[in-house]
């Protein structure tokens, strides 16, 4: 169905010779196959293809491309607020093939794009993927609120969460064609869930390499408050499992900050847990609470940290003028795997991402401060947490605006974290439970 009109490609690309004479600094492009169902006597596929999805969100909401007129840009948007739905009955329901979205990354056939999603190991770096996933869920949402009778939509839509990506392989080749797929898969009143499959085209064949679940949510032109979002009517036995997985999903992250360490007491099973941590670290010598010591193969938690810092320019913003959320996950992805590094003294692996809050926007010029801790370790498993905060020079405030967890793999088995305080312990029981979480999925 997807014709490649690229090039005068016809069919995918995976090029294993990488000359380094091609690799030059040209600027990303996406080869987008964006497909919006239109209804007409016969119902037809309209494929558009676009060059960069970047560029097709600012089309979508007016946005403007010069940092020196985004002012007047965004106080256009606002005088948008009339054209939005007052309740959710007034919108269409909208079918999942309506936001399916397929977008090709020609890194094998195109290798002029390869330098910036090039590592030193000759690998894909994951923060670029982390960004133009983020891209993408916003894409496919828009996909979904499509309203052909508006040049511009109303809706302002930005990431809430990344509930989940799973790694179906550890290697992303930087010479292979790459195909993301993805459609809105669950919707509430102003929340929408979007799946992304990405894959490679290796040996004659795309190979699965990563499952991504982004929740999305729909605010006014001005970014103040919640905007209803068209309904999503599952069609067939597949859509409807679909969807009830989406609901089930909900349920699940309702659950978890129910019982988060944060308001709640540690388990009997994780109290035990903790005191058998806190037994292994005491002084036989001495018998005292007070004198620790370090069991063997073993590192106290405080001596697990990375910290870094970012200053927040405009090259970095949104289609709404504040920091890109891709931007964010790129640099926390970047700490931890550092982290992850350092700790286990080898190349770790990512295995998933799991449970990336966005709390608060990231506005233009803030001082970000990223803190990375390694918080549980099994065999040769490292789970990382990422805090981020921005700091006000003049107030001295600091407000947290992501959390992010990351599951790495090393080749051969880690140090065991040692938390010595009541605070490192719920940490290492978040962590915990976490990384349980990603085993039994």
């Amino acid at each position: 169905m997807f014709k490649n009109v690229s090039s005068g490609r016809n069919k995918p690309s995976c090029s294993r010779k990488s000359s380094s004479s091609s690799l030059c600094g040209t600027q990303f492009q996406f080869y987008v196959f964006l497909l919006f169902r239109r209804l007409f006597r016969s119902s037809l596929h309209l494929i558009l293809l676009l060059f960069s999805v970047r560029n097709r969100l600012r089309e979508i909401v007016g946005a403007s491309t010069n940092w020196s007129d985004h002012q007047q840009a965004m106080a256009e948007r606002v005088s948008l607020s009339s054209m939005l739905a007052k309740s959710q009955n007034e919108l269409p329901a909208k079918r999942m093939k309506d936001s399916y979205l397929e977008v090709h990354l020609p890194l094998g056939s195109e290798p002029q794009l390869r330098e910036k999603y090039l590592t030193y190991h000759n690998t894909v770096r994951f923060g670029r993927i982390l960004e133009d996933l983020d891209s993408l869920a916003v894409l496919i949402s828009y996909s979904h609120t499509y309203n052909s009778e508006l040049k511009r939509s109303p809706l302002s839509i930005v990431t809430a969460l990344v509930d989940k990506i799973d790694m179906r392989q550890h290697v992303i080749y930087p010479d292979c064609d790459i195909k993301f797929t993805g459609h809105v898969t669950w919707v509430g009143k102003s929340s929408i869930e979007a799946k992304i499959h990405m894959s490679q085209y290796r040996d004659g064949a795309y190979a699965s390499v990563l499952d991504a679940t982004f929740v999305m949510v729909a605010r006014d032109p001005g970014n103040k408050r919640a905007a209803f979002v068209n309904p999503l009517k599952p069609e067939g036995p597949e859509e409807e499992r679909l969807f009830q997985e989406g609901e089930a999903n909900k349920s699940r992250r309702v659950e978890l900050s129910t019982a988060s360490l944060l308001k709640v007491a540690p388990t009997q099973e994780e109290r035990t847990v903790v005191h058998g941590l806190f037994l292994n670290t005491l002084d036989t010598n001495t018998v005292s609470f007070r004198s620790r010591v370090l069991p063997p193969s073993s590192v106290w938690m405080e001596d697990a940290k990375l910290k870094g810092l970012e200053i927040c320019h405009p090259q970095e913003r949104n289609i709404f003028n504040r920091i890109f959320g891709g931007f964010l996950m790129r640099k926390a992805y970047e700490l931890g795997w550092a982290n992850a590094c350092s700790y286990g003294g080898c190349r770790p692996s990512l295995v998933a991402v799991d449970d990336i809050l966005f709390q608060k926007p990231v506005e233009i010029g803030s001082l970000l401060m990223l803190s990375s801790q390694v918080c549980y370790t099994q065999g040769t498993y490292i789970q990382v947490r990422v805090h981020s905060e921005v700091f006000d020079p003049l107030t001295r405030q600091h407000n947290t605006t992501n959390i992010f967890h990351f599951t790495f793999t090393s080749d051969r088995d880690v140090p065991n974290i040692m938390p010595k305080t009541y605070g490192e312990s719920m940490l290492y029981l978040d962590g915990k439970r976490h990384f349980d979480q990603t085993v039994a999925c």
